[in-house]
């Protein structure tokens, strides 16, 4: 039971800051006017990919969370408490991104926290590496995304 509770406790963090952020996404309706008005790089997917790849990422890094909170053998507590800790970082970043973004509709303000967001989800990935190689190979698609995501952000901002 323990262990199906720690499962719930990580997806729910993981999925938190998506959670958070539908508070500001562009709906598919239209109810994001200042969005659907700007240029957009030819390479921006439809927005229901963007629901289903964040989907699937969020999946992935609960799962992450999981494998590194189910870990007992590590080498050093201090570890686990950097990996907690850069996932928590992480995660407030991840939903920041959300709000300066969508909310705020400040793109500059927003890539400069998806810049932290990226570097933070570098060190997460090389912190729970020490802890569980499956836990860092889930987290790279993450990486790999943000890395798009950013593009993203840059084209609109170079296209407005």
């Amino acid at each position: 039971m323990i262990t199906f509770l720690k499962f719930l406790f990580a997806m729910f963090l993981s999925f938190l800051p998506g959670l958070l952020g539908l508070f500001f996404a562009p709906i598919s309706t239209g109810q994001n006017a200042w969005y659907n008005t700007l240029n957009h790089s030819v390479l921006t997917p439809e927005g229901w990919v963007f629901s289903a790849v964040w989907t699937v990422l969020y999946f992935l890094i609960g799962m992450a969370l999981f494998f590194i909170m189910q870990k007992t053998n590590t080498n050093n507590r201090y570890d686990k408490t950097t990996a907690y800790i850069l996932f928590a970082i992480n995660i407030v970043f991840n939903f920041l991104w959300s709000f300066a973004f969508f909310g705020a509709q400040l793109p500059e303000v927003a890539l400069v926290i998806l810049t932290a967001l990226l570097i933070t989800a570098i060190f997460m990935a090389r912190a729970f590496f020490r802890i569980s190689h499956l836990s860092f190979w889930l987290v790279v698609p993450y990486i790999i995304w943000l890395m798009f995501a950013f593009y993203l952000n840059g084209m609109i901002l170079y296209l407005n």
